[in-house]
């Protein structure tokens, strides 16, 4: 989801290299980092799931979005223009949100899930990620999935994983460069029959030779896997 044969990629987990800090990152003057902030999802879900279906492989119902968002709303970040403030965001240091209005509209959004996984990992999970249009070009994306992989790593994921269609070239290229590998083709992954390759990134040493621990069943503690047909489950 994140954004036609089928059978599994042969991958090597030693090839698997971390993302850059993003520390390393300059943000432009004309954006702001922030965190989403449960109390004003009044004002923000609207905005998000307006964002993100313009290019969503699949619709999504709103309990989908409340679903990642009550539970790990911490690694939802967003990208709005820059307030006139010398309280400035940094990529690596979001500000809490700002209002949105009609000059001040969301510009990109991702959302995450971090959960044991029946593997015995503890996994990250990059559910959405979506900008606008007008503003794509500018490394917005990047940024976004480089907060979400500091995230999860500050938090002790073992891997971070998701899936794109495999006619996206353009997201498998912003994945690939970050260090993620393809570990399998689905077949008809998607509702419109079109395939998708999962996308994983190692971030310890050893953890593709992690297996299941007793008595852990499903994806995980949430059971949810971002397929359209289980989600439908949550509408």
């Amino acid at each position: 989801m994140a954004g036609n044969e089928d059978g599994d990629v042969t991958v090597d987990a030693t090839t698997a290299t971390a993302a850059p800090s993003t520390k390393q990152l300059k943000e432009p003057d004309d954006l702001q980092y922030v965190q989403y902030e449960p109390s004003k999802e009044e004002q923000y879900l609207p905005a998000i799931r307006q964002l993100i279906s313009k290019d969503l492989s699949e619709p999504y119902s709103i309990y989908v979005y409340r679903y990642f968002l009550y539970q790990w709303g911490d690694l939802c970040y967003m990208v709005l223009p820059s307030p006139p403030s010398p309280n400035h965001s940094t990529v690596s240091n979001p500000l809490p949100p700002q209002a949105l209005s009609p000059t001040n509209t969301l510009i990109g959004v991702i959302t995450c899930k971090l959960e044991p996984h029946r593997s015995g990992t503890y996994r990250g999970y990059i559910a959405m990620l979506a900008t606008q249009e007008e503003h794509r070009g500018r490394g917005i994306a990047t940024q976004l999935v480089r907060l979400a992989i500091d995230a999860m790593t500050a938090r002790d994921a073992d891997e971070i994983v998701l899936e794109t269609e495999v006619s996206n070239t353009a997201s498998l290229k912003l994945y690939e460069r970050l260090g993620f590998i393809r570990s399998k083709r689905l077949h008809r992954y998607y509702l419109n029959g079109n395939a998708a390759f999962r996308l994983i990134l190692y971030l310890k040493e050893g953890t593709a030779l992690k297996r299941p621990e007793h008595g852990m069943h499903g994806e995980g503690a949430g059971g949810m896997e971002m397929r359209r047909d289980e989600a439908e489950l949550y509408s």
